[in-house]
């Protein structure tokens, strides 16, 4: 039997049940930290909502979450041990960094004059993975990457390979963001050529594009694909709509690559710093951009089109649960 890191410790993998793999209770933009003065940390506000949160989930059968915060962009793992503590969810925290451009490289960078930043990268999610997260015992659950528009930059890479080499010493899932969909070929390959296993590898937002052959490429390299933006849709986004999301998967289903699917929504329960001043268009296209959005739409909606029970719960049970078994 498998075991995972969750916040509140080892959880067996048999044991995660329905299990979302791609949220965040709490997520900030590089720079919010020097907004403290006006966007500071509101604990029992932040912590309301986060409760909330787990109640919408569980109104579904959501027995398991994974935060997919990164560390430079707010994880906060006391606060997550907190909201399990107090619901009993299990909760899955990362270690690794966002993509370049809305990252905080300019530290990596600076390091680049005199030390090894690749090993230091691997130093850094090998003791969050094995020892634990900022002097706490909390450890990570699973690796978050991310890549750019239509590339992966040298520092995004040097990421990877230092992820792919964690993971094949400790068996740890990694996860990962593409920008618009793109790149998930390219992520699948370096991480396998960098000594990953593709079985423990789950390429993210793959729902920025609905061609079925490209989620095919990436599927015949015998990783998962994270279908994991259900609810964020419009132009703000540039992405396909929840529909358009629905019927890929009902393809890729009866192509035979239903065992590889994973489900999620990127929703961001709190947004750290100032809050958000919302514009119309953003408005519109943050109606359904919550955590409630797989249990209200996308199951009926699945159902509707013709898959079966068994084939819809695999998608939050069944094909996590393998993840992380295997």
């Amino acid at each position: 039997m498998k075991y995972v890191n969750t916040v509140s410790g080892p959880a067996a993998s048999n044991q995660l049940g329905r299990t979302l793999m791609h949220e965040h209770f709490l997520f900030g933009y590089c720079g919010f930290q020097g907004d403290a003065t006006l966007g500071g940390f509101r604990e029992r506000e932040y912590l309301d909502a986060c409760l909330k949160a787990v109640e919408d989930a569980r109104a579904y059968g959501i027995e398991t979450i994974v935060d997919a915060t990164t560390n430079e962009c707010g994880r906060n793992v006391r606060f997550l041990k907190q909201v399990a503590d107090l619901t009993g969810i299990r909760i899955i925290c990362s270690t690794g960094y966002y993509f370049e451009a809305e990252s905080s490289f300019a530290y990596w960078n600076f390091r680049k004059g005199f030390a090894d930043v690749q090993q230091e990268i691997y130093e850094m999610m090998l003791a969050e993975v094995t020892q634990g997260i900022e002097g706490t015992d909390i450890k990570a659950g699973v690796i978050k990457l991310a890549s750019s528009y239509q590339q992966i930059t040298p520092m995004e890479e040097m990421f990877f390979k230092a992820a792919a080499r964690v993971q094949k010493e400790t068996g740890v899932v990694i996860i990962t963001h593409t920008q618009q969909g793109t790149m998930g070929p390219q992520q699948a390959d370096l991480l396998i050529a960098s000594g990953a296993d593709p079985g423990k590898i789950a390429i993210g937002h793959m729902c920025g594009s609905i061609d079925a052959s490209y989620h095919e490429e990436v599927l015949k390299r015998g990783v998962y694909v994270n279908l994991d933006r259900f609810g964020l849709q419009g132009e703000l986004f540039h992405t396909p709509t929840d529909e358009q999301r629905m019927d890929l998967i009902q393809t890729l289903v009866d192509k035979g690559y239903g065992g590889k699917i994973l489900l999620g929504h990127d929703s961001v329960n709190v947004n750290l710093g100032r809050p958000i001043v919302m514009t119309e268009m953003m408005r519109e296209s943050l109606k359904d951009a919550n955590i409630r959005t797989i249990g209200a739409k996308v199951l009926p909606g699945l159902k509707k089109r013709g898959m079966s029970d068994e084939q819809i719960d695999a998608l939050l049970r069944a094909n996590p649960q393998s993840l992380f078994a295997s």
